[in-house]
């Protein structure tokens, strides 16, 4: 789940080793995508949201090279904070922040890399861009 706030990407930090990611889970059954993106980016970050488009659907093993052992598919919406909204105190995760393309914090490789950052913002840049596949 891709979400700006003030031209920044909103990140999440893990509690399991501190290093930082995108809000993300997985889809509980009956959910749409975009119901199951609102859910796991408030249960993660603390904002209500809601998706605006599908950046990308990519298959998690040529985009991320770090093994793990199931095969999943990643759907990326970019993401609206909705009006006036503060994030909820609560959340999942061990931190919440926003940061600039060139500023990232170390990020957990098995679920985000890099690249995929650069073309999220770059979706950021460019709205009319179509979704990104492999």
């Amino acid at each position: 789940m891709i979400v700006f706030r003030d031209g920044e990407i909103l990140l999440i930090k893990e509690k399991e080793d501190g290093l930082w990611s995108l809000p993300g889970g997985w889809a509980d059954i009956g959910e749409s995508p975009a119901e199951a993106t609102a859910r796991e980016v408030r249960e993660e970050s603390g904002y209500r949201m809601r998706a605006v488009k599908l950046a990308s659907l990519y298959n998690r093993d040529r985009q991320v090279p770090v093994p793990i052992p199931y095969h999943f598919y990643k759907l990326n919406f970019l993401c609206e904070i909705l009006p006036n909204e503060e994030p909820e105190p609560w959340v999942d995760a061990a931190g919440v922040g926003v940061f600039g393309e060139v500023n990232l914090p170390s990020l957990y490789l098995t679920r985000v890399i890099p690249p995929l950052i650069s073309c999220f913002f770059e979706h950021h840049r460019n709205p009319n861009l179509p979704t990104d596949f492999d």
